[in-house]
């Protein structure tokens, strides 16, 4: 049988990692030419395979594509450009399934979070119903660490350990200058409705700092909130609040919502950082900073945790081998079979399973105040940053690589998105 194509394109929001994931895909598939001819890259994501934006990752030599491995966000471009149902917009499934066969590929590899699970799962259903066979995997990656049944989500550990060394570090400062200046430091962390990165921030409390964490998964409640800052104050001389840019009121709306929406119709956040500093300034008149980690907590591959990276190449090289051996609709998994010391393995979990389904934090990895984490959240996180895994350095500065990313020709006419 003749080997056939795959595509590998990646999608959301990039991660440290996420190239980890790339390099595992690419230098898999590398090492099975009887079954994979060629990997294409889609050009910004999923819009690549639309637009006919191929790039030929064969073209790269192997020094630079192992090079990824320790290189941050995304080598091919991602975006946030979500499908919608094989109802509503059958033409864009019907354009990818033509793309597909004009390229002979037979494997789909998606490299994103929830979303792109749902997409990598309706690629499955189409491709069967139209009689053009192509093996959908999803590789997961989110910072969010949102997906159900892996044990962890590629992404979030680099970002746990980026965070928790933040603040950690954040603190030691505010706390040599509350005597006479700032008494308050307020970090805001991503993730909009689960907390997984906001509880990485409450592991300073473990070498003595007086932080409070404010999840999604808790509704704001501002006076008792209020008060656990004077507490914190009147006992230590300072506070660290770290705020998850979800934190919520009662009634749903966001601390940090703008009022605008972004391209997968989630609320626009970013924000909450100020309005809980300046809340707590309003109230006491403590001297404040605040901080939105944004792009930071997420791009910081100097810092990244060696299990994530380890775990984000396995996943992309199992991905292939789970394909040429004939899987399909599946995402790879780590299953994690002892905390101390951290064991983990390779799994799988079928889509279905996978798609539209996100995981929250349990309620008792969160205290009973609300605002803290738990031993149980404890044993469970601190595997996830363990060990470094630095880049190479170069006057100074981590040696990055960026790819040629030569376009494969085209065979078909435009797409208009």
């Amino acid at each position: 049988m003749t080997a056939k194509n795959a595509f590998y394109a990646q999608s959301g929001g990039v991660t440290s990692v996420i190239n980890a994931s790339a390099c595992g895909v690419i230098e898999t598939a590398r090492a099975h030419p009887d079954k994979i001819a060629n990997v294409y890259a889609g050009r910004n994501g999923i819009i690549g395979a639309l637009t006919e934006d191929l790039i030929d990752t064969n073209l790269e030599s192997a020094e630079n594509i192992a090079a990824l491995r320790y290189t941050p966000s995304g080598a091919f471009g991602s975006c946030r450009y979500k499908l919608k149902s094989l109802e509503a917009n059958k033409r864009e499934y019907d354009r990818l399934i033509e793309v597909f066969k004009a390229h002979n590929i037979g494997y789909f590899f998606y490299n994103g979070g929830g979303d792109s699970a749902d997409t990598c799962y309706k690629v499955s259903q189409l491709s069967a119903a139209l009689g053009y066979p192509v093996q959908a995997i999803h590789v997961p990656k989110t910072v969010d660490n949102d997906l159900p049944i892996t044990d962890n989500c590629p992404g979030f550990g680099s970002v746990a350990k980026y965070i928790a060394t933040s603040t950690l570090e954040a603190a030691f400062d505010v706390r040599s200058m509350s005597a006479t200046s700032t008494k308050i430091f307020v970090i805001e962390v991503m993730g909009r409705h689960a907390g997984w990165i906001a509880a990485a921030g409450a592991l300073v409390a473990d070498q003595g700092m007086p932080v409070l964490t404010l999840f999604p998964e808790v509704e704001f409640d501002q006076e008792r909130f209020l008060a656990a800052v004077k507490a914190k104050v009147e006992a230590h001389g300072f506070g660290i609040v770290c705020v998850s840019e979800g934190c919520h009121y009662p009634d749903g709306r966001f601390l940090a919502e703008q009022g605008t929406r972004d391209a997968f119709g989630h609320a626009q956040l970013g924000g909450a950082a100020p309005v809980v500093a300046n809340m707590i300034k309003d109230a006491f008149g403590y001297k404040f900073h605040w901080a939105v980690a944004d792009y930071l907590q997420r791009a910081a591959r100097h810092l990244a945790s060696k299990s994530d990276v380890e775990q984000a190449y396995a996943l992309g090289q199992a991905g292939v081998e789970l394909a040429i051996a004939g899987h399909n609709a599946i995402m790879p998994t780590v299953v994690r079979k002892s905390s101390s010391p951290y064991v983990w393995e390779i799994g799988h979990a079928p889509l279905s399973e996978v798609a539209n389904v996100e995981k929250f934090m349990p309620a008792d990895f969160i205290t009973a105040d609300g605002y803290g984490i738990t031993d149980k959240c404890r044993e469970y996180l601190y595997p996830l940053i363990q060990g470094e895994d630095y880049p190479p350095y170069e006057n100074g500065l981590p040696r990055y690589v960026t790819l040629k990313n030569v376009p494969v020709p085209r065979k078909l006419g435009d797409f208009a998105l």
